[in-house]
């Protein structure tokens, strides 16, 4: 059972994913999240489909005579594609009749619209017929085929399918006739079809598409893509691969550009592509990446800011660009074996990735702001709401499909050890050294730092099992044989108990869950004198809905040195179970002086009185009504 990501035998990399014959998620938050996708997600998403015109876009290409013309952006039939990519995942956890029919369904229009020569892109072929390639800068024709190769993919692992994989082959062939051998080939402005060549490649054997990948790759930044009223930067064409310092621009754009540079490493070996792709990973999360693993900190063109720049209420942290974020981590992982990339993974998922759908399924944000103030409502277009679908509608899809296939970012495998990375319930069965191993995963993560990983099954002789151990807990435990004691992490960031094993066998961590406050780095300016509080792997906010009432979260800070009270619910209305945080805190004003919002002396300001204030996780809010809300809170000074 395989998931997104199946390195070649070939590949260069460090580690690989777990090979599954089995495995279940048995409980936790992992599998209310594909509860909900399965039950809410899924039956909208196919409704959408047909209202918003993705569908009926199709039927034109294919020749029928419809009422309306072309509805929608131009990339409308990516949303297609992402959204069979999840049901296809969503089959390997069990078999559904809706689901299964959806698939036939949208195949049969793909292929229906497919022109005789491979070509498939619905908007160029009813807008804009004889104008192929023509507008790549903006069409989005490759980044469409790149989703639909993607689709085919998960078809293919998830139940053998091989119907859209012929789509797929006939529209890859079409771009290798069409620019494999062309000396100067113009590139799409949304890079994407690079990482989904590769996987195509990975699937058939076809060489010339991982040979197509890397033309893609090592073309870009040479202007290819064309003029922009943004300019080269936001589509990723000012410098080639090896050459840009960071990642800037279009946070979607560059971030699947990167996923697509290091799987042709993966494939090809080019060490080149893998230290520049790192130095980009490493500069964008020392200075560009939002406490809650937020990508992308201007709503204007949805772009990578300066430096250091991440203002917590117009910071757009984009759903899409969060999710391109956890696949190029995941590529980072598997090419170098270093924890920090799985760390990263955890931040994102827990929090900007998970706060963008509602609890039950049914609404997304596209973008993930840290802070809300009362009067937001007075906005008009604000993209601080959830919503069912958008106009374009690219983060609910992109959401969905990372959350159908999640189960497959648990564990790793490198020689004859394996390496669990993330900790949720579940139970597999995978290949290890010369035999199998069947293990369960125990654990109340991330409410609880307690992980017990049971051996079902062991291979003959030793081998190794190793656990991440996040950044985060600064005194952590290993519990085996009886005996306990206190574990650092190595130099890759693991824990490793290297040994026979035998059927019944456990092993326990234990990860320190003490909740902490954080403090921005000096130079993030729209953070100075301010505190953040995170418990294990979450962010947590404050909601006015929490707040006494006349207290404004706008005006509260929190003392420093606050004892930090965890409470642990089992169910609140809207959010179901949580762990809620409860700190000091004070209410701040000042008077307006000249009838302007500024003080002459900080000791203007005058403390009204004290407060308790309680926090959720951040990936929870917005569950109970639309107020206000911050993550992050002014110290109490004085």
């Amino acid at each position: 059972m395989n998931g997104p990501i199946v390195p070649t035998p070939a590949a260069r990399a460090a580690h690989r994913p777990a090979t599954f014959d089995r495995v279940e998620l048995t409980g936790g938050i992992w599998q209310l999240w594909q509860k909900a996708t399965r039950e809410n997600s899924l039956p909208l998403a196919f409704s959408w489909l047909e209202k918003a015109g993705n569908f009926d876009n199709l039927r034109l290409a294919a020749g029928e005579r419809l009422g309306a013309g072309y509805r929608g952006p131009v990339a409308m039939d990516s949303d297609v594609a992402k959204v069979v990519e999840t049901a296809a995942f969503e089959l390997q956890h069990g078999p559904d009749d809706a689901i299964a029919e959806f698939i036939d369904r949208a195949t049969a229009l793909l292929e229906a619209a497919q022109e005789d020569d491979g070509y498939l892109h619905s908007h160029s072929q009813v807008v804009a017929p004889g104008e192929r390639w023509a507008r790549l800068v903006d069409s989005h024709e490759m980044y469409c085929a790149g989703h639909l190769f993607q689709a085919a993919v998960a078809a293919r692992r998830s139940f053998g399918d091989q119907r859209l994989l012929a789509v797929a082959r006939r529209f890859a062939d079409h771009l290798v006739a069409e620019f494999l051998d062309h000396e100067d080939p113009p590139l799409d402005g949304h890079p994407q079809v690079e990482t989904a060549l590769v996987e195509l490649y990975r699937v058939t054997g076809e060489e010339r598409y991982l040979a197509l990948a890397k033309k893609f790759v090592d073309e870009r930044g040479r202007g290819l893509v064309g003029p922009h009223k943004w300019g080269a930067r936001s589509r990723i064409d000012h410098l080639p691969v090896r050459e840009a310092p960071t990642v800037t621009g279009h946070a979607v754009r560059a971030l699947y550009m990167e996923a697509g540079v290091v799987d042709v490493c993966l494939e090809t070996g080019d060490e080149s592509l893998l230290r520049a792709s790192v130095a980009r990973w490493e500069d964008m999360v020392a200075s560009r990446t939002a406490l809650t693993g937020g990508l992308g900190s201007r709503q204007m063109a949805e772009v990578f800011g300066e430096a250091y720049e991440l203002p917590p209420d117009l910071g757009y942290n984009e759903t899409c660009a969060q999710a391109a974020s956890i696949q190029w981590s995941w590529r980072l992982l598997l090419a170098t074996g270093d924890a920090r990339y799985a760390d990263l993974i955890e931040r994102t998922l827990y929090n900007g990735f998970a706060s963008a759908r509602s609890a039950d399924g049914k609404r997304y944000y596209k973008g993930n702001p840290l802070q809300r103030r009362a009067d937001h409502a007075e906005h008009v277009g604000d993209p601080r709401y959830r919503d069912e679908w958008f106009y374009s509608a690219c983060c609910p899809p992109a959401f969905t499909r990372v959350v159908a296939a999640l189960e497959h970012c648990l564990a790793t495998v490198a020689g004859d050890t394996l390496y669990v990375q993330q900790y949720t319930p579940a139970a597999l069965t995978t290949r290890i050294g010369d035999g199998t191993a069947a293990l369960r995963i125990e654990t109340d993560y991330p409410w609880d730092g307690t992980v017990t990983v049971t051996v079902d099954q062991a291979p003959g002789g030793e081998w190794g099992l190793a656990f991440r151990i996040p950044p985060w807990s600064t005194r952590t435990r290993l519990e085996d044989g009886g005996s306990t004691r206190e574990v650092t992490r190595d130099e890759r960031g693991y824990v490793t108990v290297h040994r026979k094993w035998r059927a019944g066998d456990t092993v326990t961590l234990h990860l320190d869950m003490v909740p902490r406050l954080t403090v921005p780095h000096p130079r993030i300016d729209a953070l100075r004198g301010c505190a953040a509080i995170e418990r294990g792997p979450l962010v947590y906010c404050f909601e006015q809905i929490d707040l006494a009432a006349g207290v404004e979260v706008d005006e509260l800070a929190l003392v420093p040195g606050t004892e930090l009270r965890v409470i642990a619910h089992e169910e609140i209305p809207g959010i179901g179970r949580t762990v809620t945080i409860e700190a000091d805190a004070v209410t701040v004003t000042g008077a307006h002086e000249a009838g302007l919002p500024y003080l002459t002396h900080p000791a203007s300001a005058t403390t009204a009185g004290r407060a308790t204030a309680s926090a959720v996780p951040y990936f929870q809010w917005d569950n109970r009504g639309d107020g206000a809300m911050r993550v992050w809170m002014p110290l109490a000074t004085g």
